[in-house]
């Protein structure tokens, strides 16, 4: 009986011993750069009602081929009866979660983050003063669904004329957007898509 459990024992330490030796071959095989170790960057920038799905898993799926870091920008309009660093509550309490969203989704690509947000007094400006003041070797972003939310045609042509490197637009589908549920039914009660502008 003895001779038998110290087999089964045994068995088990080497059978637990395999399972570690390939569980971190696999983390050493892809290791995870920090927002500073890598030298490739995909700004991807949004707005608090055009965030689409379908544009931010090409762009992990773009940064997890290239080992580039994820660089999403939320563009946060500033109205023009505020100085353009005023505090913002209301915005920053929809980018945080979607910012953490966009995180959450990249731990599964194993894509590093480096998350900002970015003010301007419409949209293409904050996109404007992205460019001026970020590193990015490729931008990818959502057009314009067909219920109006996210870039639209002239702000892509602005775009392809204004900003250097590659840019990756992607037109999402009707329901492609990862708002959260009470900001989607304030947006459907107040019904006015942001104009981008």
């Amino acid at each position: 009986m003895t001779a038998v459990l110290i087999t089964v024992i045994a068995v088990l330490v080497f059978s637990l011993i395999g399972v570690l030796v390939r569980q971190v071959a696999l983390v050493r095989r892809r290791p995870v750069r920090l927002p500073g170790e890598a030298s490739r960057r995909i700004l991807f920038p949004f707005a608090a009602s055009a965030l689409s799905r379908r544009a931010l898993d090409a762009a992990l799926r773009l940064a997890h081929a290239e080992d580039a870091v994820l660089v999403p920008v939320f563009l946060a309009r500033v109205p023009l009866y505020l100085p353009l660093d005023a505090p913002l509550p209301r915005q920053a309490g929809v980018a945080i979660p979607l910012q953490e969203a966009i995180e959450h989704r990249a731990v599964a690509f194993g894509v590093p983050v480096d998350a900002r947000i970015e003010r301007g007094r419409t949209y293409r400006h904050a996109l404007r003063q992205t460019i001026d003041h970020e590193q990015f070797d490729r931008i990818v972003l959502a057009a314009g669904s067909q219920d109006g939310h996210g870039f639209g045609p002239d702000d892509v042509a602005w775009l392809l004329e204004n900003a250097p490197g590659e840019i990756v637009v992607l037109r999402p589908g009707a329901q492609d957007n990862l708002i959260p549920q009470s900001r989607r039914r304030r947006q459907d009660r107040s019904r006015t898509p942001p104009v981008l502008a």
